[in-house]
């Protein structure tokens, strides 16, 4: 490989590609899908997962969810690297390997599920602030959060996924802290026995709770559109993010077997801040910047969707925006 081959490769990978206004690996992919895998389940349920089947269990669970999505990623990095990705994403690369109808069939749906998804995840963040506010009003509070997000959005994709950086290093943070109470602290035991009737939930049950997890890499590939080198971004950003995402998986839940025992894990769904070291202080800012980062990556992936729609005509042209006078590149 010539020297200046591999810096353009560096160059796209860290986020500086040579194309101006467009993204590379580090920012637009790999960021938005590490913050929504390392997300609210992580912090909230996970505690519950390993409460629930044991650590041998939980590994098990981890391996089979990552073991689908690592196969997902070499299958959508097989189609990105095999053919033109444009905006739009899993629309786009469904659209163009199956037709117009399928990808119609399950784009709209992507589209209005990204869209609602902001409010979900906008009422999440509010209902976590109770946390800190008890008195909190969810209903205004999401509706700040929603405007929020829409306001980070509008300065544009490259600004509000550099804007998604602190949030990685306050996960980053918080995993370090939940490392470091797990082997100094004293272990959290709680006074509540296990009520006699308390059934476990079955594997399969856990299972099911605990994939959403794991599910993030639509945030990246929904960047599609905004990415210098689709075919180079989108493989190694989504592969490596997953792959990631699997290490610290494997990883949290011997930590929070070291620090708490079941009961505790079953009952706390704030677990971790009574393990980690500084507690709420450390735990609390990775939970509300994982939540909000999930908002920020479905309020630009959704519009980002309809405009593939809109510029293959399976919704109104008027709705792909400034695109809608460039010419048609429904098969491009």
């Amino acid at each position: 490989m010539q020297p200046s081959e591999a810096l353009k490769k560096l160059s796209l990978f860290m986020g500086k590609p040579s194309h101006a206004g467009k993204l590379g690996t580090f920012i637009g992919v790999f960021t938005p899908t590490i913050l929504t895998i390392l997300g609210v389940i992580m912090y909230l349920r996970f505690g519950w997962v390993v409460g629930q089947v044991g650590l041998f269990k939980t590994i098990l669970i981890v391996l089979l969810a990552n073991l689908i999505t690592l196969l997902t990623s070499l299958s959508l990095s097989a189609i990105a690297t095999n053919s033109h990705v444009g905006v739009g994403g899993a629309y786009y690369m469904i659209s163009r390997s199956l037709g117009l109808e399928i990808g119609g069939a399950i784009g709209f749906p992507l589209y209005v599920s990204q869209a609602l998804s902001v409010t979900l995840y906008s009422f999440g963040l509010a209902e976590s602030l109770k946390f800190v506010w008890p008195g909190v009003p969810v209903s205004i509070a999401a509706c700040v959060i929603i405007i929020a997000v829409a306001i980070l959005s509008l300065r544009g994709a490259t600004f509000a996924l550099r804007a998604q950086i602190p949030v990685m290093a306050l996960i980053a943070l918080s995993l370090l802290a939940l490392a470091t109470g797990a082997f100094t602290g004293p272990g959290i035991q709680t006074a509540v026995e296990m009520p006699g009737a308390f059934v476990p939930a079955g594997f399969w049950v856990v299972f099911a709770v605990f994939f959403p997890a794991v599910t993030g890499i639509m945030a990246g590939l929904s960047m599609s559109g905004d990415l210098a080198e689709p075919r180079f971004s989108i493989p190694r950003g989504s592969v490596a993010a997953t792959l990631a995402g699997f290490v610290v998986y494997l990883i949290v839940p011997v930590l929070l077997y070291l620090g708490a025992d079941a009961a505790a894990l079953l009952e706390d769904p704030l677990i971790w801040t009574k393990i980690a070291l500084l507690g709420p202080w450390l735990i609390l800012p990775g939970l509300f910047g994982a939540i909000f980062s999930s908002a920020v990556g479905s309020m630009l992936g959704a519009p980002r969707t309809l405009q593939a729609l809109a510029k293959d005509r399976l919704v109104p042209r008027a709705l792909a925006g400034s695109m809608n006078r460039a010419r048609s590149q429904s098969w491009g």
